[in-house]
């Protein structure tokens, strides 16, 4: 009988679900983003984690009973990032429903962090294997890391290289297209706002220390043009250019430092299309070579979960 592996990830802004079978073949795949009032920046943990387990439920509920029934193992993400200290309550939304199915089921269950999710799920949707160590540029919501990365006996070791020292890329977009008027989570809008005003603009400056960029300073100086009256239009592809050519410089800086020049795009951020050419059109100069995930397997999702558990499965058996 073919068996099928269930993920969960349970993060900030998004309920996933994904079931994969052995031969890591995507059999179904829903996410449900979580509800931020209007004009608000974010979710409190604890009405992220209620609205998780209302998700959850009506997410499993969907799965058909001919995939259900086949599931013998199941993959959460437990924390965000794998570090013994790495806690963030939502996770606890998907760690919960997932040790009582796999009691109901009576199958594996498996533990992992929502970054090292990112990464599998990234590779997959290249079809690529790393024989070698890289580098990971996690650009998220809550998360601009650049991290050194080795897989050894299907784990990942994770070493953090670099990031920002205060907001994340992801915090610096949203927090300035609510101001400007966006929905929340505004990158998406504001990167097609780039992309149909067909302008650019540069009125930021970046703030770069070797491989760690800021973000506040930036911040604020979008918030007084804003006041100035700049167009929308200016300030979005101020902000984008600015985190795109943070990006650059770190990330340089990082290669320079560890020898490493294969770069993995992951996390919602890194599906700009903006930020996409902008860092293409640099990697020559730099000597890199940049790897982006299908933007659809680079959002929040719990295939990279599912997929975890399919290779410790794997492990598991040699």
């Amino acid at each position: 009988m073919d068996k099928y592996i269930l993920g969960l990830d349970t993060s900030n802004y998004t309920t996933s679900i994904a079931v994969v079978d052995e031969q890591k073949n995507l059999l179904y795949d829903k996410r449900k983003i979580l509800t931020v009032k209007e004009g608000e920046k974010g979710l409190r943990q604890s009405e992220a984690f209620f609205q998780h387990i209302i998700n959850i439920t009506a997410l499993l509920n969907e799965i058909p009973t001919s995939i259900l029934k086949k599931i013998t193992s199941i993959g959460i993400s437990s924390q965000p990032r794998p570090l013994p200290n790495s806690y963030m309550p939502v996770f606890r939304a998907g760690e919960s429903f997932g040790k009582s199915f796999s009691h109901i089921l009576g199958c594996n269950y498996m533990k992992f962090s929502h970054q090292e999710g990112h990464i599998e799920a990234a590779k997959w949707s290249l079809q690529k294997d790393f024989t070698e160590p890289f580098i990971a540029v996690h650009l998220s919501g809550g998360t601009t890391e650049i991290l050194q990365v080795e897989e050894n006996h299907g784990d990942y070791q994770i070493s953090i290289v670099g990031g920002t020292s205060d907001i994340s890329t992801g915090q610096f977009i949203d927090r300035v297209g609510v101001k400007l008027g966006f929905s929340f989570p505004c990158g998406k809008a504001m990167d097609d706002m780039i992309a149909a005003s067909n302008q650019n603009a540069d009125l930021l400056p970046t703030a770069v220390d070797g491989s760690y960029m800021s973000f506040s300073g930036p911040e604020t100086m979008a918030y007084r043009l804003i006041e100035k009256g700049y167009q929308p239009f200016e300030i979005v592809s101020s902000v984008f250019r600015c985190i795109a050519e943070s990006l650059i410089k770190s990330i340089a800086y990082v290669s320079k430092e560890t020898g490493l020049t294969q770069i993995l795009f992951l996390g919602g951020v890194s599906s700009s299309k903006f930020i996409r050419e902008y860092l293409s059109e640099k990697a020559g100069k730099h000597k890199l070579s940049f790897l982006w995930g299908n933007p659809k397997y680079c959002t929040d999702n719990a295939v990279g979960t599912a997929l975890l558990a399919v290779k410790k499965l794997y492990q598991q058996s040699k």
